[in-house]
């Protein structure tokens, strides 16, 4: 099966954050930063009516959704990643996403072991 490669958003919850974001849980840390020496894995599961608001992140990320859909915006363009979709996050680039349907969104995510800084965009 092809994958598409999109664009799309990680959602790292930091307590400044918390109040904005609806429905998002880090499941589990696969591979952890102490185990990875450059990478580490991460699942994720936003609810049905979760998302994450318009915010820029430090470093990148590469994702695999397993589940669900979400309504993408980077850069300015809007995408629908589902199941099976491969997606990639520049740093510092502004995102935004919202779940799509009654499913939960779940996906993989991968990120550099690196300090991650996570700022809201207006």
């Amino acid at each position: 099966m092809k994958k598409r490669l999109i664009f799309l958003s990680l959602l790292f919850i930091f307590p400044l954050l918390a109040e904005k974001i609806a429905y998002v849980d880090l499941d589990q840390i696969l591979i952890s930063s102490e185990e990875g020496p450059n990478f580490a894995m991460r699942k994720f599961s936003i609810e049905p009516g979760g998302g994450m608001p318009m915010h820029i992140n430090s470093v990148e990320h590469e994702q695999l959704v397993l589940n669900g859909k979400a309504k993408v915006i980077i850069g300015g363009q809007e995408f629908e990643a589902k199941k099976n979709d491969v997606v990639f996050i520049p740093a510092n680039v502004p995102h935004s996403y919202k779940t799509i349907g009654n499913e939960p969104f779940e996906f993989l995510c991968v990120v550099p072991n690196k300090t991650d800084v996570m700022e809201i965009v207006k």
